[in-house]
């Protein structure tokens, strides 16, 4: 069945958008090559755009050519202002950008749930709100919010977790309540890092993928065939939970104390680190992160001052983070995994190795293990993609008519 007029006009619309976000500022030529439609359609999409305010001129092609030269249209960046959270047990990250993900003010603060549920919440949301004002915006059209924990996939709000704090829950409906026309999404950090490691990180060529996330805590995100998955109740790849050997223990329903967690937390690397006379860098966190980026450090300095005991701690670790990259490999047989997240990054590729040999003795499914490339910025990044999404599909389809 054929389009009708409107509809056709709205996906035209859509992909000329689409480009100028990929693209930046085209010319009406450049958006014809790009998009195969007409001069007259284009040139209509054009008008239509910019009588919506969605794009304007943004300058004029460098070519050199007689006659006058042509207009180049882009996004306008400042019709909507978006907002992206990173919810950690210890703080909270802001950052507050454009429409085109043009970053105009960052801020960071610790919070902690000793000073009590209502001013932790009350000290975010004042942090949001200043950073929005450093940015010169008037009001966030659409605020992503990433956090540890359960997402409730039929309301898209945090599950209650013992583990964690009150003030992570209220925060999302204190920020709802205080800009009521505001968009608030949350999303379970792990699946917002895979996100922001797809589009910007070391999974940019992969469509099918596991994230296995290695900082304060630990998590894995699957993407299958370009899709994240979620699972039914929102806990695909809970693997802190994940009863495995060498702990002592089994994880429960509310503690994931005795699972994979309690070989490659933050805190049990930390300890791993110590047995091996292994000094963190300071200033680096979490601990653990810094402890592997002294290994890392110490292997490549390795030729003046030999390193033993960083080897035998970068060997120690590998042998508990393949624990749980080969039971997802079991499962999923990605082809990829990516160890994200601040002891992810830190480790780079001597950990990498390390673990991709010893899963290549465990498992007989061809895996790539890779570092990842945006560690615990990840979180915030892709929260940001996913305000900025949303915020699009909103403002994009506006021009249909």
């Amino acid at each position: 069945m054929a389009a009708s007029p409107s509809t056709a006009r709205a996906i035209n619309d859509r992909l000329a958008l689409r480009l100028l976000q990929r693209e930046g500022p085209l010319t009406a030529g450049r958006l014809k090559e790009l998009t195969g439609l007409s001069r007259p359609t284009v040139a209509d999409l054009v008008e239509r755009l910019t009588a919506a305010g969605l794009i304007a001129v943004a300058g004029e092609a460098g070519e050199q050519r007689r006659g006058p030269k042509a207009k180049l249209y882009g996004i306008v960046a400042d019709r909507a202002h978006l907002a992206a959270l990173d919810v950690r047990t210890e703080g909270v990250a802001v950052v507050v950008s454009d429409l085109v993900g043009r970053v105009l003010a960052r801020a960071a603060a610790p919070i902690t749930a000793d000073m009590g549920t209502g001013p932790a919440v009350e000290q975010a949301v004042a942090l949001v709100e200043r950073t929005v004002k450093e940015a010169g915006a008037d009001a966030l059209h659409t605020v992503g919010v990433g956090a540890p924990g359960l997402i409730d996939p039929a309301t898209g709000e945090l599950r209650d977790s013992t583990a964690l704090p009150e003030w992570h829950r209220r925060l999302v409906a204190a920020l709802q309540e205080r800009h009521p026309t505001t968009r608030v999404s949350v999303g379970n950090e792990t699946n917002l890092a895979a996100l922001a490691e797809q589009r910007e990180g070391a999974a940019r060529d992969r469509d099918t993928f596991v994230l296995l996330w290695l900082g304060h805590g630990t998590g894995a995100a699957v993407v299958l065939d370009g899709v994240l998955r979620r699972g039914a109740s929102g806990g695909t790849g809970e693997i802190g939970f994940l009863p495995v050997p060498g702990t002592g223990g089994l994880p429960s329903a509310t503690d994931c104390a005795g699972g994979f967690h309690s070989l490659a937390g933050a805190s049990a690397v930390a300890d791993l680190a110590r047995a091996h006379a292994v000094t963190p860098r300071p200033g680096v966190e979490p601990e653990a992160a810094g402890a592997v980026q002294a290994a890392v450090r110490a292997l490549e300095e390795a030729d003046t001052a030999p390193a033993p005991g960083a080897h035998r701690f970068l060997d120690a670790l590998a042998d508990r983070v393949v624990v749980g990259v080969a039971s997802a490999v079991a499962v999923l047989d990605p082809g990829c995994v990516v160890l994200g997240g601040e002891i992810g990054q830190a480790g780079g590729e001597p950990l990498a190795v390390r673990v991709r040999d010893r899963l290549a003795r465990m498992s007989p499914l061809p895996t790539e293990v890779r570092p990842g490339e945006l560690g615990g910025s990840a979180v915030l990044k892709g929260a940001l993609l996913t305000a900025r999404e949303h915020a699009q599909d909103d403002l994009f389809g506006s021009s249909r008519g």
